[in-house]
């Protein structure tokens, strides 16, 4: 007949163990829990997650109650234990009682249900709230009593728990959060990083170049102007004189067209359907831009140097599609800048953005130094080439096709091999 003592304290001690792994769950669950995810909860008033919440507001509490509960747990099982070893083996008992309680504590009090719980800390931790916080009610003096003494020391040693930082998240650690630990993916995604990307890329970056401004010239013959309006593909154009840095306001093609019915084809009625232009200085953040895009109610904007000379144009548009993405589908093979090769080559033209061309083509050319490509391959020779000679700049291959007037007009862009 099996001793009913020892069989009591088996039951007792398998008791505690399952006492002790809640504990010790509830621990790892509560510290694990995601707590943007904890707030979204509590805000629609899920009641584990209000709980939790409270609980996580003053976590010496909340862990005074735990390891009070886990080591008197642990304490008595290990008294259990003892005396069931030395019914069982005697005096030897003694010495074998703590090892092997250190391996079934171990096993299922600790390591297992800790496991769990950072496996599945809601599922965990939420119910758990519930008696966590009848505990805390329960064993208020005690638990206020060891915080106490343990505040003491910590103050003593110069650890305030008002030096804890603060969980908010910086610009950068939202970016990793949505990149890598957000469950959106594709489109959505892209949205949001190029949302908290637009603080890092000003309106030089993207703006339509000086010499690629399409725009009307006062001075030149009206039937050429008139040509210029209808053949368009523009909704709004520049109006200057001679020079782009003496613009004289901005045509809307919805104007534009009034103008043309209204058949007094004269250059005083076309700039009277013009509106004032909107300068902004380069190096503008995006961000900042879509703001004052927003607050001037202006859609288009030209962007000019410390001396107010016109380096470009950047518009509304522009600054949507560093969100959203490109409005055509396949950049690379609409873009006049790109034009893909049989040989799975590009040649590009010289002028063309850097950032246009690693959006386009999913490449990582360097962007934070020169803006468009002719730009680049200058820097990097420190020269400027002549024709035909092949480099390479972060591993993609670079030939010169063709230059003119000292700028590199074409140049012929293959990607870094795939390494073996």
């Amino acid at each position: 007949m099996e001793d009913p003592s020892i069989g009591f304290l088996l039951g007792s001690i398998a008791i505690l163990i399952i006492v002790s792994a809640y504990f010790s769950g509830s621990e790892t669950a509560m510290m694990a829990l995601n707590r943007y995810r904890l707030k979204h909860l509590a805000n629609e008033g899920h009641g584990g997650a209000l709980r939790a919440t409270a609980l996580l507001e003053r976590p010496d509490r909340l862990l005074g109650v735990i390891l009070i509960g886990n080591n008197l747990a642990n304490f008595t099982a290990a008294s259990l234990a003892t005396l069931v070893a030395i019914k069982i083996l005697g005096e030897d008992g003694v010495a074998w009682a703590p090892v092997i309680c250190t391996i079934v504590f171990l096993v299922f009090a600790e390591v297992a249900p800790k496991t769990i719980a950072a496996v599945y800390p809601e599922k965990v931790a939420l119910p758990s709230s519930y008696l966590l916080q009848a505990l805390l009610w329960v064993g208020y003096p005690f638990v206020w009593l060891v915080n106490g003494l343990a505040n003491g020391l910590l103050y003593a040693f110069g650890v305030r728990q008002d030096d804890a930082s603060e969980d908010h998240l910086s610009v950068e650690e939202l970016r990793t959060v949505v990149y890598e630990g957000s469950q959106i993916a594709g489109h959505h995604q892209d949205m949001m990083l190029g949302v908290l990307d637009l603080g890092k890329v000003t309106v030089d970056d993207i703006m339509i170049p000086r010499h690629e401004i399409v725009g009307i010239d006062i001075e030149d013959e009206m039937d050429e102007i008139v040509a210029q309006i209808r053949s368009v593909q523009h909704t709004r154009l520049p109006v200057f004189k001679e020079d782009i840095d003496r613009v004289m306001g901005i045509l809307h093609v919805r104007n534009a067209a009034r103008f043309l019915i209204d058949g007094e084809l004269t250059k005083a009625a076309l700039l009277q359907e013009t509106t004032d232009p909107y300068f902004v200085p380069e190096n503008t953040p995006l961000q900042t831009q879509l703001i004052n895009f927003q607050t001037e109610k202006e859609r288009i904007a030209l962007v000019v140097d410390e001396y107010g000379d016109i380096q470009g144009i950047v518009t509304i548009e522009d600054i949507l599609e560093e969100i959203v993405g490109e409005f055509t589908t396949d950049l690379a093979a609409t873009s006049i800048d790109i034009h893909p090769q049989d040989d799975e080559t590009y040649l590009i033209d010289g002028g063309t953005h850097i950032r246009l061309i690693n959006r386009s083509l999913g490449w990582e050319l360097p962007a934070d130094g020169p803006k468009t490509l002719n730009g680049l391959i200058t820097e990097y020779l420190e020269t400027i080439p002549e024709a035909n000679i092949c480099f390479t700049i972060a591993g993609y291959r670079f030939e010169i096709v063709q230059i003119q007037d000292n700028m590199i007009r074409t140049a012929k862009l293959s990607e870094p091999p795939e390494p073996f």
